[in-house]
């Protein structure tokens, strides 16, 4: 067994309670005996530090302010990158926070679970002529960084993305392990941050359309979409939950008729595996998802829901109408997806292979280090005695 490594997690972009970071890696990290560290911006998030972790604030890199966050976060890596074992990054932006840090004995390590490159282009904050060279870049970052430090990533589907062979450690989720509620027939929910290219406005929509089922939104907005969706939740078309912390979030799941995910057709959820629909199906939903291949071939291959075309809500208010009426259908689906998920989607076995991923990048990256500096010994051993001219 490995001994116990000082970790420090690291984010200035994402939610100190996200889900993949807050909920599944910190605690396989605590379990495995590992003393840890987490820094986020908990402050510009109002939220506090979890039990069992050493919290530490830094500022939140938003839109076109990233270089304070970036700097700040620079400071501290900087100064913990001496007297911890890893440090565990989860933004692209950190990149830029961990560049050539000075006596550093940690090993960096990059969870990727995002394509950085496609993301940027839809960042609204990014005047459209930047934003390829800001793709450019993001692209050069992902070089650097595979040669100088090491990578896991979160889909398959990333590796394409990467010269070397990285470990996959995949979004999965935490199945619960008793059976789940049958799926009811008088909502349909959508878990996670809602944006317009996420589907905001066709879920607002389906409410409209099928005003028979309630549409429940759970968790927060972003700006694009805030505004119209308040304005439909203050007319009752949809129920906004907003943030909930993820156990009352994944409680909402239960008994509901079905979870939604209608992405848009965008490069960047091309390859990405919505995490939301794997917790649909480990809460027995079937799901409605648009034809993005990774979720396509997921719902599809599991047998546990329907794809509907981009942007086309007269079909998802008709699959909704459908499995209303037929309950043993919406039950056989929600089984088979739940079936799947535990079989092949679960946390509870992934964190194992999560917790060794970072072992292994530790004894790999110390392993370079002493190869470097045994040759960097008998080079320098050559040249004793030798007088340049």
């Amino acid at each position: 067994m490995a001994p116990p490594l000082r970790i420090l997690v690291a984010t200035v972009v994402h939610d100190p309670e996200d889900a993949r970071i807050r909920h599944r890696q910190l605690p396989a990290l605590i379990d495995a005996g590992h003393e840890v560290a987490y820094a986020a911006p908990f402050r510009a998030f109002g939220r506090m530090p979890p039990e069992g972790v050493w919290g530490i604030d830094l500022p939140r890199a938003r839109g076109k302010r990233r270089l304070s966050a970036i700097r700040t976060a620079r400071t501290l890596l900087s100064s913990m990158s001496r007297s911890v074992d890893v440090i565990l990054i989860h933004d692209p932006d950190l990149l830029l926070s961990v560049v050539a840090l000075p006596r550093r004995r940690a090993t960096i390590i990059w969870d990727v679970h995002e394509d950085t490159a496609s993301a940027l282009h839809m960042r609204d904050w990014a005047p459209l002529g930047v934003r390829p060279i800001l793709s450019a870049g993001a692209v050069a970052a992902e070089q650097y960084a595979e040669i100088n430090f090491r990578l896991l990533l979160a889909e398959h589907g990333y590796r394409d993305r990467f010269t070397r062979i990285h470990p996959v450690v995949p979004n999965s989720v935490r199945v619960p392990e008793e059976e789940p509620a049958d799926p009811g027939d008088d909502r349909v929910v959508y878990l996670g941050k809602l944006t317009r290219p996420r589907g905001g406005a066709e879920l607002i929509e389906l409410a409209r359309r099928v005003p028979e089922v309630t549409v429940e939104i759970i968790g927060p907005a972003e700006r694009d979409i805030e505004d119209e969706l308040r304005a439909a939740a203050d007319e009752g078309i949809v129920d906004w939950r907003g943030f909930l912390p993820n156990d009352q979030a994944l409680a909402r799941l239960r008994g509901a008729l079905a979870g939604v995910s209608l992405l848009h057709d965008e490069p960047n959820y091309t390859n990405s595996q919505p995490t939301k629909i794997i917790e649909y199906m480990s809460h027995g939903l079937p799901t409605i998802t648009t034809p993005n291949w990774a979720p396509k071939e997921l719902v599809e291959h599991a047998d546990c829901g329907a794809v509907v075309p981009f942007g086309d809500v007269d079909a998802a208010a008709s699959v909704v109408r459908r499995w209303r009426e037929d309950r043993a259908e919406r039950v056989r689906l929600g089984r088979s997806g739940y079936d799947y998920a535990r079989t092949h989607l679960n946390w509870n076995v992934d964190a194992h292979d999560f917790v060794r991923a970072i072992d292994d990048a530790r004894m790999l990256d110390l392993a370079k280090r002493r190869r470097v500096s045994s040759t960097a010994k008998r080079v320098m051993g050559r040249g004793r005695g030798r007088t340049r001219v």
